[in-house]
């Protein structure tokens, strides 16, 4: 089963999350990464991701953009600009409300912008509705290699 790859570098917000994805039934395993120089090793299969049996391309990328180093902003523009990864879904999930990095995350190619809740019942309820949709019913998430 291809995993989600969740990148933060907050250890809270990494631990909260794979809490709720499991409350939620989430089903997928959870690879957290937390560096962008990390997110690009994995995405591309280099160093320690060399092998594809134990680190997977991911179903589904949730990226942060407040990531020290490489930013989330970043990352989005080189997962769009190498084919071998183009494709896969990407949902912005981070804690900015800025109307400017909504506009800049869709103008790089994200699939959708979800604001980190504040509280891990809302976090699980959001978690559900990604669950439901990205992994359940959208035909392009699931076909993806």
């Amino acid at each position: 089963m291809r995993p989600i790859l969740y990148i933060d570098d907050e250890p809270d917000d990494i631990f909260f999350m794979v809490r709720a994805c499991k409350r939620a039934g989430l089903e997928e395993p959870i690879e957290t990464v937390n560096q962008g120089s990390e997110a690009i090793a994995y995405l591309s299969g280099t160093g320690k991701y060399a092998d594809r049996v134990r680190y997977p391309l991911p179903r589904l990328i949730l990226l942060d953009l407040n990531i020290p180093g490489i930013s989330g902003f970043e990352i989005l523009k080189w997962i769009r600009s190498n084919p071998a990864v183009s494709r896969l879904p990407v949902l912005v999930l981070t804690s900015s409300n800025q109307e400017n990095d909504v506009r800049r995350a869709h103008s790089l190619g994200a699939n959708g912008y979800l604001v980190k809740p504040g509280k891990i019942d809302e976090l699980v309820r959001m978690i559900k509705a990604m669950k439901d949709y990205w992994l359940a019913c959208d035909k392009f998430s699931s076909n993806q290699a």
